[in-house]
């Protein structure tokens, strides 16, 4: 007697062409195969799904191999992947859905995995990455922010944990799954429009040793990570290990991160706003973008003032001098009203 698992995967293989025009819609047909970047839909040619072949075996329709990664697998892996899923009732139900199968009882008529595929990179796929992740209290991520001299997890509501989070190298290169620190990139309103992804060690004592740890998916501009709600006062900077260690020196002052120079450049302002508060990196980027915000805001009639580290960056402040120097150095260059307000007695 086969498993579920088998005849699903059996199934969909008699329906390859039709599984591959919906879940991997960024494809094409080339003979008798599906061609595609990748699992995830990515544009691209690199794996190509059999079309026809036998039941069973290597060789069998709808059994796939990406040759730039070496990865290969079934068309239950392919759902799977475009759709974000982790466990398997959840493939198989999608699966189920698809082949227009009864669902087992009771049918999960609101699960959140009922959902139609998310485009990679897409917003939809950020909400659902950061949706799948947890807390970061207990785990790598706050190990990794508690080395670096930042504390509080359980105020950052907008960071989460993810202890598999795809890698793909660029230019190709194995795909692999490495822990992950998640920051939700939110807009004006709130709502979530993209997912910045810091790859981490297994301990959570540095960034993971790959070539780019660090890559948001989603739509960033003028948007960023926000930590508090922003009133009349905010604090805005690049990264965001650098905000976070000012705002572990004033902790109940709002604060967002752009995550590059160019968006810091290009951040939304929030109504109401009067002042704002540009943390400044010592690099030449860094000074432009302050010089591109400073300007934007002048003319909107919001008061822009710099806060510049002694060293590279704030974190570098911050674990060079401590806690006290660091809230000593900002009431220095703080309007009066905000040290009144923000800085910790």
């Amino acid at each position: 007697m086969t498993s579920p698992a088998t005849e699903l995967s059996r199934q969909l293989s008699q329906n390859a062409e039709a599984v591959c025009r919906h879940f991997l819609s960024n494809g094409r047909k080339q003979g008798h195969y599906w061609l595609v970047g990748d699992v995830q839909n990515t544009p691209g040619r690199s794996m190509f799904v059999r079309l026809s072949g036998p039941l069973f075996g290597i060789r069998a329709a709808g059994k796939w191999t990406d040759a730039a990664t070496g990865e290969h697998g079934d068309l239950l892996d392919v759902i799977r992947e475009t759709c974000g899923l982790v466990d398997f009732k959840d493939v198989a139900d999608e699966a189920r859905r698809f082949l227009s199968l009864p669902l087992p009882d009771p049918p999960r008529q609101h699960s959140p995995h009922s959902q139609p595929p998310a485009a990679t990179g897409s917003q939809e796929a950020a909400r659902r990455l950061f949706a799948m992740a947890v807390p970061i209290r207990g785990t790598p991520a706050e190990t990794y922010l508690r080395g670096r001299g930042i504390g509080t997890a359980d105020r950052m509501t907008s960071l989460r944990f993810h202890p598999a989070c795809f890698y793909r190298p660029e230019g190709g290169g194995p795909v692999v799954r490495l822990p992950a620190m998640l920051a939700a990139i939110t807009d004006l309103e709130g709502r979530q429009t993209g997912t910045h992804r810091t790859w981490l060690r297994p301990d959570g004592h540095d960034k993971a040793d790959i070539d780019t740890p660090r890559r948001a998916m989603g739509a960033l501009l003028g948007n960023g990570v926000r930590f508090g709600v922003p009133a009349d006062v905010l604090i805005a900077g690049e990264g965001i290990e650098t905000v976070l260690s000012v705002r572990s020196a004033l902790p109940e002052i709002p604060a967002l991160a752009a995550l590059s120079s160019g968006h810091l450049a290009a951040i939304r302002f929030p109504a109401g706003l009067r002042r704002l508060y540009v943390l400044r990196d010592r690099d030449p980027a860094g000074a432009a973008a302050r010089d591109r915000l400073a300007t934007r805001a002048a003319e909107t009639g919001i008061e822009a003032m710099t806060l510049t580290p002694r060293l590279g960056d704030f974190n570098d402040d911050l674990r060079r001098y401590g806690l006290a120097a660091l809230q000593a150095r900002l009431r220095l260059y703080l309007h009066a009203d905000d040290a009144a307000q923000f800085v910790p007695v």
